[in-house]
């Protein structure tokens, strides 16, 4: 009997870590394809929330890929007083999405999500394809523009709207680097759903 429980508990552990791993850093982070031949409940993901937001595939693909490539527990670095001595992070930022975490909270209210975790690949895909949707809506940038769509993500619909991006010129190269990511990861969806 004894041996039937402790088969169940390891079973059940078992389970539990393999639901961990399934969101994972996948091992080519690079390519779409690549992504959802690993992690075919991402594909998933991001389509849903694509459907339900109009927030295009790719372009949350890119943003994901830029904040977190794709850790689910990636946060910003430590800072540290004297060199030496940790004061904290540099900003609450967690999880795929680098979702903050009263941006979080406004998003678990407004969309209905109460139980949504940052480190959760489904939850970081509605999130960014929600985020998507306020800012076409707060800002008016078509759904396709991923540039304007990160300037955004990273200022803050009122930060885009003062143009506080304009006096950040690291930041524009990397809202280009996450438009080129967005074209590729779109030319390779068509490859690989064709």
């Amino acid at each position: 009997m004894k041996r039937g429980v402790l088969g169940a508990a390891l079973g059940l552990a078992a389970l539990a870590l393999a639901g961990c791993a399934s969101d994972s850093q996948p091992g080519d982070v690079e390519n779409a394809c690549a992504i959802f031949d690993e992690r075919p409940h991402w594909r998933r993901a991001v389509a849903a929330s694509e459907a339900k937001w109009g927030a295009p595939a790719h372009v949350q693909l890119a943003i994901i890929w830029k904040e977190s490539s794709f850790e689910a527990d990636a946060r910003p670095s430590r800072t540290y007083a004297l060199g030496f001595i940790p004061t904290g992070r540099r900003s609450s930022a967690y999880g795929f999405s680098q979702a903050l975490d009263g941006t979080w909270e406004w998003y678990r209210q407004d969309s209905g999500n109460a139980w949504a975790d940052r480190d959760d690949f489904e939850d970081a895909a509605d999130f960014v394809g929600w985020y998507m949707a306020k800012t076409r809506s707060v800002n008016g940038v078509a759904m396709e523009d991923a540039y304007h769509h990160y300037l955004n993500y990273h200022e803050g619909h009122a930060g885009f709207r003062r143009g506080d991006w304009r006096r950040k010129a690291w930041l524009d190269r990397v809202a280009r680097e996450v438009t080129r990511k967005a074209e590729d990861y779109r030319l390779h969806m068509e490859v690989c759903e064709a």
